[in-house]
């Protein structure tokens, strides 16, 4: 999420970036979140002015009493508490603009690093290295379940029994193939120096909210109902809560 600082300080920037992304129905957001900052920045200044004079009023209570000026002393409670009220309400408005700016704030999309290409699809994506050159086998290429289904590596019929299409059993030795690759990777990282992790598979909003936008949130990741928790779909949102702050 961009810091609203940045913005209001580079809106052009902003707007230009949300143009890169072909996003161009949110570029209104930008004038809109710039002004509900603003609105939101008068109203915390109120605020802490309220604040600062009901503390003043206070002390000047006490002085009051201890005068024995009671009269006096229960015309500046009033004007505490017309201050008090006046300050509940800002705290609530301050509140409210807080969640609107957040929620604006997670839509408009971070800025692009100088080295990406601009493109609207995949059909402009930039070749950056080659390595060797692509090969066509001279045999016709079956498709990997069927591989896997010669060595009854994989149960998909019973799979979509249980749990829908688009899920697995897979068992014997692709099963072990699977957990082998899986141990080759691991290590082939760890002797290239990176550090062997397993993350938690649950994380909080707040930390799924600091890596995508509430729509991402909504359309892909699953919540653990009357629970703060939401599953993760790769190590991503886990590693990036780890380093959070």
């Amino acid at each position: 999420m961009l810091d609203i600082k940045f913005l209001r300080e580079n809106p052009d920037i902003v707007r230009e970036n949300i143009k890169k992304k072909f996003q161009d129905a949110k570029l209104p957001l930008v004038d809109e979140v710039i002004e509900l900052d603003l609105e939101k920045r008068a109203t915390q200044q109120k605020a802490d002015g309220l604040r600062a004079s009901r503390n003043k009023l206070s002390k000047e209570i006490g002085g009051l009493m201890k005068a024995g000026k009671k009269e006096e002393a229960a015309q500046v409670k009033v004007q505490v508490q017309a201050q008090s009220d006046e300050l509940a309400a800002a705290e609530a408005k301050e509140k409210e603009l807080d969640e609107r700016i957040l929620k604006i704030m997670m839509t408009i999309p971070n800025i692009i690093d100088p080295s990406v290409p601009i493109g609207k699809d995949d059909s402009e994506n930039v070749e950056v290295q080659r390595y060797g050159e692509p090969v066509v086998p001279d045999f016709p290429v079956p498709y990997h379940t069927e591989i896997m289904e010669r060595f009854n590596g994989i149960d998909l019929d019973a799979a979509r029994r249980v749990a829908g299409n688009g899920f697995y059993y897979l068992m014997g030795d692709i099963a072990r193939l699977h957990s082998a690759v899986i141990s080759y990777a691991r290590d082939f990282m760890i002797d290239r120096g990176f550090t062997y992790c397993i993350p938690p598979f649950m994380i909080r909003s707040d930390v799924v909210t600091g890596v995508m936008s509430f729509a991402e949130m909504e359309a892909m990741m699953y919540k653990i109902e009357g629970e703060d928790l939401f599953l993760i779909g790769t190590s991503e949102p886990s590693m990036i809560g780890k380093f959070i702050d």
